[in-house]
């Protein structure tokens, strides 16, 4: 017997694809995509009540953003762990307190004088939280920043620095992971730690290729340095095999075991590890690109916190300065790509610049204040991180509704809605709903983390009503190809929907 959920689902499908079909019933298609909002809400219900999820728990709130009117209420007020959800919160505070404009700034000072040719003291990078210094936003050319920073010095005539590299990370607090993140993350990029000074997501990329005249397994990292020890567990197998290559590092060190199999006649494979301490990691690849430019160093790339001597940024002379992009661009790779550091980066920038010290505290505190001004009554949530990658993350559907519904009537609306994922089309939601009506319509954040999968952000109705919609599920046990299906079919459910 088909069941009302089938049915359903059969009918919003013959909805979505009648713009590629001439055979679906007129009278068929209007029956099914005008509705009520009782007939919504019962809709809805079917959908929710799916029993692969009887043990789980759902989170919804589907609100109009036109009258104000909610079309569909589910456990709104309870507390749920929201995954990346969660960046919508800090992405929002961030274009609110400091602009879509803003640029993180690193300093690159002289500690010193220069006679002649040599610099007569220490070169300092003082980093600010920038996240972007990678290859992200330099066509793919992780070395390009620190390339521009030798050809700056070059340009000043100096050739040599007697002193050291010292990487200045104070403006942030030593704490790389967030609270509540599980231990076994640590090696994996989406769990990079955090830090005043950045380079390449502060990870290191590995590449494992096949010699072509050994057969056996090679390991190269970029970039190429010495900052990592690499040991290569990988072996090879016939070409009718599975390849599968993984990587781990050795908690507190920058040791890495890359293991696996790879195909006898694999093209290359590449995944990515984090680093142990991204400041010195991020001086000694400095010192390589200068070496490689022919500036001499004699001293050692170091973190300021090795240091047994302070340093007075009065004495010192401004050589020039590194702008990222503005925060705009930034929230495109947090929502988008749903990029964990970046969000990090940017809770403690705003910790930074409202309280002059970048830690969560401080961030979350300058945070609450705005969302007091959502409506969002910050002791009624838990907030612990800016990625959702805490399993101490939690907030209510209607929290999240509330916070969209005040973006979209900000000033800062354009950049941030158009910092998330266009179903069908791009980032987290490229591979979703393409070749439907919900295509193009849904602009949404997704989130996930073991029993959690959230979808949040704005529909486009058939009528072209703005809503606003959060869907969350806790503790399920299913595949999460279930949970995605059932916020998928709302999705479609609200591209098709038109009032009666």
């Amino acid at each position: 017997m088909v069941n009302k959920l089938s049915l359903i689902l059969f009918f919003i499908f013959t909805i979505s694809v009648i713009s590629y079909s001439q055979e679906v019933p007129k009278d068929t298609v209007q029956k099914y995509a005008y509705s009520t909002i009782q007939e919504f809400w019962s809709q809805m219900n079917d959908i929710f009540n799916d029993p692969n999820f009887s043990n789980a728990e759902w989170g919804v709130v589907i609100q109009s953003l036109e009258t104000g009117e909610y079309l569909y209420k589910r456990n709104e007020d309870k507390l749920f762990m929201p995954a990346s959800n969660l960046k919508l919160f800090t992405s929002a505070a961030g274009l609110i307190i400091l602009g879509s404009e803003y640029k993180f700034r690193t300093n690159i000072f002289m500690n010193g004088y220069v006679d002649g040719s040599v610099l007569k003291g220490d070169l300092v990078i003082q980093g600010r939280g920038d996240p972007s210094i990678s290859g992200r936003f330099y066509n793919g050319n992780m070395l390009k920043v620190y390339t521009d920073w030798a050809d700056s010095l070059a340009n000043e005539g100096i050739d040599e620095i007697t002193g050291n590299i010292i990487g200045d990370d104070n403006a942030f607090d030593e704490v790389g992971l967030g609270a509540g993140w599980a231990w076994d993350y640590e090696s994996n990029w989406f769990a990079a730690p955090s830090s005043a000074i950045c380079f390449n997501d502060n990870c290191i990329d590995i590449v494992v290729t096949v010699n072509k005249k050994t057969r056996q397994p090679e390991v190269t990292v970029s970039p190429d340095t010495k900052y990592v020890i690499i040991l290569n567990k990988v072996t090879t197998v016939p070409k009718d095999s599975i390849t599968s290559i993984d990587a781990y590092r050795e908690l507190g060190t920058n040791v890495i075991t890359v293991f696996g199999t790879i195909r006898d006649n694999s093209d290359s494979v590449k995944t990515y590890v984090t680093v142990n301490n991204p400041t010195q990691y991020a001086m000694v690849v400095f010192k390589d690109v200068l070496r490689k430019k022919g500036i001499i160093i004699d001293g050692y790339p170091i973190d300021i916190n090795d240091m047994t001597t302070s340093i007075d940024y009065n004495k010192m002379k401004l050589l020039f300065t590194q702008d990222s992009p503005p925060l705009k661009d930034i929230i495109k790779v947090i929502n988008k790509n749903s990029q964990n550091l970046y969000a990090e980066q940017l809770l403690k920038t705003i910790g930074l610049e409202t309280k002059g010290f970048g830690n969560v505290e401080n961030g979350v505190s300058a945070e609450n204040k705005v969302f007091k001004d959502m409506g969002i009554n910050p002791e009624s949530m838990n907030i612990v991180d800016g990625s959702g990658l805490s399993r101490l993350d939690l907030v209510t559907p209607k929290q999240i509704v509330s916070l969209l519904s005040y973006m979209y009537k900000s000033k800062y609306f354009i950049p941030f809605f158009n910092s998330l994922p266009i179903a069908g089309v791009d980032g987290t939601l490229g591979d979703r709903l393409q070749n439907t009506k919900a295509q193009g319509k849904i602009r949404a954040k997704t989130g996930f983390i073991e029993g959690v999968r959230s979808l949040s952000g704005y529909a486009f109705t058939g009528d072209n009503e703005p809503i606003a919609f959060s869907i969350i599920v806790n503790n399920f046990n299913v595949p999460v190809k279930l949970a995605e299906n059932i916020q998928d079919l709302v999705c479609l459910r609200l591209a098709n929907f038109k009032r009666k």
